[in-house]
C-alpha cells in the first residue's frame, strides 16, 4: 500500500520489505547551516538526557558537509547555571514517518560522561502519555565503549517490566574512532536494528501479550543529540570536554 502524507507525517498501513526502498527524506548538511524546515534545536528539559540542552552556537557547527553536535563546559554560569551545555536537533513537528528504513552516518567521540544518541519518539499521543507510545533508540553510546546500545522502551517494558518477552535491547560492536552507519528497518510486525548495513537486533511484535507491547503503529520523529551525564552513563569529566558527535548524513526510505 502506498504511503500517504498528512501535514508533516508520512504513513504506511503496511510494510513488508518486499519492495525496493525509495528515499523520501534526507539531509547531508552541505549548506553549512541548520535546515530549519527539517530540524529544530532541542530545548532544555528536566530529564537526564535533556538537562544540559542548549541553543548556544558553541554546541553546533557545520564544516565540509558535516554537522558537529558538541558537549562542552559552560563558559559562563552567571546566567545559565548548567555546568555543561549540549547540542541536539529533532524533527518534531516537521517530519515523522510510520514504517520504513532510516540510516545515519556519524562518528562518535569519546569522553567520560559522553552519551550521544539517535532515537525516535511518537509524533502524537495515540495511546497516552510517555511511555505508552514507545521509544525507539537507534543508537546510544556510553563513555569509551566499543559498542552501542539499541533499545525499545514502552509501557510494556518500563511499567509492566516485560523486558525479556521479547528481549528489548542488544549491543552491537563498532569503532568509535571511525564513521559508522546506524539504522533500522521498521515493519508492521518487527523492528530490525542495523550497524554498517548489517542486522544486529530484531524486536518483534508478539501475539497474546498485553497490547502495550507494540505501540509502534504510528508516525515517529527523529532526535539526534550529544548528551552528557546521568545515572546510566555516570559523571562527566570536565577535563575531557569538549566532545562531539559528527554527523555526515541522515536518510529515510519507505
Amino acid at each position: 500500500m502506498p504511503a500517504t502524507t498528512t501535514g508533516h507525517m508520512r504513513t504506511q498501513q503496511t510494510s513488508t520489505g518486499n519492495r525496493k526502498w525509495k528515499l523520501i527524506w534526507a539531509d547531508d548538511f552541505s549548506n553549512n547551516r541548520l535546515d530549519t524546515s527539517k530540524w529544530t534545536i532541542i530545548p532544555r528539559g528536566k530529564s537526564a538526557w535533556e538537562k544540559h540542552m542548549s541553543a548556544d552556537p558553541q554546541c553546533y557547527s557545520f564544516k565540509d558537509g558535516y554537522l558537529y553536535l558538541r558537549g562542552i563546559n559552560n563558559p559562563d554560569t552567571s546566567i545559565d547555571k548548567s555546568p555543561f551545555l549540549t547540542g541536539g536537533i529533532y524533527t518534531k513537528g516537521k517530519f515523522a514517518f510510520q514504517y520504513g528504513k532510516i540510516e545515519i552516518r556519524a562518528k562518535l567521540e569519546c569522553a567520560q560522561g559522553a552519551w550521544p544518541a539517535m532515537w525516535m519518539l511518537a509524533a502524537q499521543n495515540k495511546y497516552g502519555e510517555y511511555p505508552k507510545n514507545g521509544e525507539i533508540d537507534i543508537m546510544e553510546h556510553l563513555n569509551f565503549d566499543s559498542s552501542v546500545y539499541q533499545t525499545i522502551h514502552s509501557y510494556y517494558t518500563l511499567t509492566l517490566k516485560q523486558e525479556n518477552k521479547p528481549p528489548h535491547y542488544s549491543t552491537a560492536k563498532m569503532n568509535p574512532g571511525e564513521f559508522n552507519t546506524f539504522g533500522l528497518e521498521w515493519y508492521q510486525d518487527k523492528i530490525v536494528f542495523t550497524v554498517n548495513g548489517q542486522s544486529t537486533f530484531t524486536y518483534p511484535k508478539v501475539n497474546n501479550v498485553d497490547p502495550s507491547q507494540w505501540p509502534f503503529d504510528q508516525p515517529f520523529y527523529l532526535l539526534i543529540d550529544q548528551q552528557l551525564g546521568g545515572s546510566w552513563v555516570g559523571n562527566v569529566n570536565p577535563h575531557q570536554l569538549p566532545v562531539q558527535m559528527i554527523v555526515d548524513w541522515v536518510k529515510v526510505y519507505q
